[in-house]
């Protein structure tokens, strides 16, 4: 038996929880753009560009290449707000019906609305760990921050996996 269900578009207003992820998500990107800003002429020539799975500086480059952490972060958030506008263009399994589309949208929008300012969050302390390493105050992120980056990924899409089975 083939779905014949047709992705129709529903309003749904953003909800509380999506507003405080987002104004969270944008204010540490914010914050790291101001952060960046406000150092960039104190900033010296050589500034840590990527650093391997300890958490380590493993590659020098120039301060120009701090510009691209800030561009990626604001490609990644247009993008994925647009994802986030549009939940009838997500996948979702052949049980979804009129009677359940609304229910399926609103996860899937949640999920898309907490990756997105997941990933702002992530960048942002990516560009003040390696401004601060390179004013000589920070240390490096240590062999933490892969896995609790992972994680901080990894569980909210879990989550949203397990709502949307609940679904009905």
């Amino acid at each position: 038996m083939t779905n014949s269900w047709n992705k129709t578009k529903i309003h749904i207003d953003k909800t509380k929880i999506e507003w405080v992820w987002d104004i969270i998500g944008f204010s540490f990107y914010l914050g790291s753009l101001g952060f960046l800003i406000y150092h960039w002429n104190g900033l010296p020539d050589k500034v840590p560009a990527h650093f391997n799975a300890l958490g380590e500086v493993d590659r020098w480059g120039s301060k120009v290449e701090l510009i691209i952490l800030p561009i990626i972060g604001a490609f990644l958030a247009i993008m994925m707000q647009l994802f986030e506008r549009f939940p009838e263009t997500h996948n979702y399994p052949q049980r979804i019906n009129k009677d359940n589309a609304k229910e399926f949208y609103l996860v899937s929008r949640k999920l898309i609305n907490q990756l997105k300012n997941i990933c702002l969050i992530i960048f942002a302390f990516i560009s003040f760990e390696t401004v601060s390493i390179a004013l000589g105050i920070g240390n490096g992120f240590g062999i933490w921050f892969l896995p609790i980056t992972l994680a901080g990924t990894l569980i909210p899409i879990v989550l949203g996996f397990i709502k949307q089975r609940k679904i009905r």
